[in-house]
C-alpha cells in the first residue's frame, strides 16, 4: 500500500529570491517546510554563493520543471582579476595569481568572442555526471576530471560596471546549461590574467523575474497567513514558449484518462492549422487547456493530440 504524502496539495509556482550560503536543495526544502506542502521541486540550480530567481514548483507544476529549465536566463556577476579559484567563484580555494589588470577597452573588445553560440567548459565543481557520479563529488575528494566542452548560447554578454582595477560587472542573458563561472574564468584567461566570480545574482528564469519574488525572510513570516497561496503563480507560467491548443470538455475528458484525441471535424482545422505554426520547426509539444485551466502536455501529430504529461487539477 502507497504512503500517503503529508502536507498541502498546492499546485504551481512560487519565485524564491534564494540567499546566499544555501544549496538550491536546502532553499526548496526550507520552502516546501514553510508552505507545508505535499510535493515540490526547484528549476534550476543556483550555487550556494548565487542569490535571485529561484523558481519552486508546487505539485502538478512538478511535472513542468524541466520545461522552465529549458527558458532563457538573466544573470548579473562580479568578476575578481588576479585570483583563480578551484571552484571558479568565491568558495573556492586559490589555485593562482596573476598581476595583469585588463583596461575596460580590452574587456569590451574580448566580450564579442564570448556572443552566440560558444563552447564552453563545465567548471570541476559542477553538478554534472562523470561515470555516473556528480562532478563536485568527485572534485571534493581531490580528483580531477576531465569535462567535455558543451556548446551553449549567450544572447548578451554586457560589462556594465567597474568599481576598481580589480573588479568587473556583467549582465548576461542566455541559454539552458550556461555556466557563469566559466564565463568569468575564460573571459580572464583570454584577457592575459585569472579571475573567479565574487558575487552572481540570477534576475530571470523565463517569464519568473525579480518582480515576482519573495525573500526566504518574508516568506517565513507570511508562510501561514491565508493570503500565502496568493503567492503562487500558475502552473502555465513556465510554459512561456509552448503553444497552447484549446479543447473542448469532452476532449479534456479523453486526455485526462491518457486517451488520444483526434481532431478530425471540418471545424477542428483551423485549430490545428494554427497549432502547427506554431510547432513548425520544434518540438510537436502543446498545452492542451479546456475551460482556462490547464489539462495536460501533448505531443502533436498530424490531426491526433496525444497526453506527455497529464495534470490533475
Amino acid at each position: 500500500m502507497a504512503r500517503k504524502r503529508k502536507g498541502r496539495p498546492l499546485h504551481g509556482w512560487l519565485v524564491l529570491d534564494k540567499p546566499p550560503g544555501m544549496t538550491s536543495t536546502q532553499a526548496m526544502a526550507k520552502v516546501r517546510w514553510l508552505m507545508q506542502a505535499e510535493k515540490a521541486g526547484h528549476a534550476g540550480t543556483l550555487d550556494p554563493i548565487a542569490t535571485g530567481i529561484l523558481p519552486i514548483a508546487f505539485g502538478e507544476a512538478t511535472k513542468t520543471v524541466s520545461y522552465a529549465m529549458d527558458c532563457g536566463k538573466t544573470y548579473r556577476f562580479t568578476l575578481r582579476f588576479g585570483e583563480s579559484r578551484t571552484t571558479d567563484d568565491l568558495a573556492g580555494e586559490v589555485t593562482a595569481t596573476h598581476d595583469h589588470r585588463p583596461s575596460d577597452e580590452a574587456i569590451e573588445a574580448a566580450l564579442e568572442n564570448f556572443q552566440g553560440e560558444i563552447s564552453q567548459v563545465p567548471p570541476q565543481f559542477s553538478a554534472i555526471k562523470v561515470a555516473g557520479e556528480r562532478a563536485y563529488d568527485l572534485a571534493r575528494e581531490g580528483e580531477r576530471v576531465d569535462l567535455a566542452p558543451r556548446i551553449v548560447r549567450v544572447d548578451s554578454f554586457l560589462l556594465t560596471g567597474r568599481p576598481d582595477a580589480d573588479h568587473a560587472e556583467f549582465e548576461v542573458e542566455c541559454g539552458k546549461g550556461t555556466y557563469m563561472r566559466s564565463l568569468a574564468r575564460d573571459l580572464a584567461l583570454a584577457l592575459g590574467t585569472v579571475g573567479h566570480v565574487s558575487v552572481l545574482r540570477r534576475l530571470r528564469v523565463g517569464r519568473f523575474t525579480m518582480d515576482q519574488a519573495i525573500s526566504l525572510d518574508e516568506l517565513e513570516r507570511v508562510a501561514q497567513t491565508p493570503t500565502v497561496e496568493g503567492l503562487l503563480q500558475p502552473i502555465e507560467t513556465a510554459l512561456d514558449d509552448i503553444p497552447a491548443l484549446a479543447l473542448a470538455e469532452a476532449e479534456a475528458h479523453r486526455l485526462r484518462h491518457g486517451q488520444t484525441v483526434a481532431l478530425l471535424r471540418r471545424h477542428d482545422l483551423e485549430r490545428l492549422e494554427a497549432i502547427h505554426d506554431q510547432l513548425a520547426g520544434g518540438e510537436p509539444i502543446a498545452l492542451a487547456i479546456s475551460g482556462g485551466k490547464p489539462v495536460a502536455l501533448v505531443h502533436v501529430e498530424g490531426a491526433e493530440v496525444r497526453p506527455v504529461r497529464v495534470l490533475n487539477l
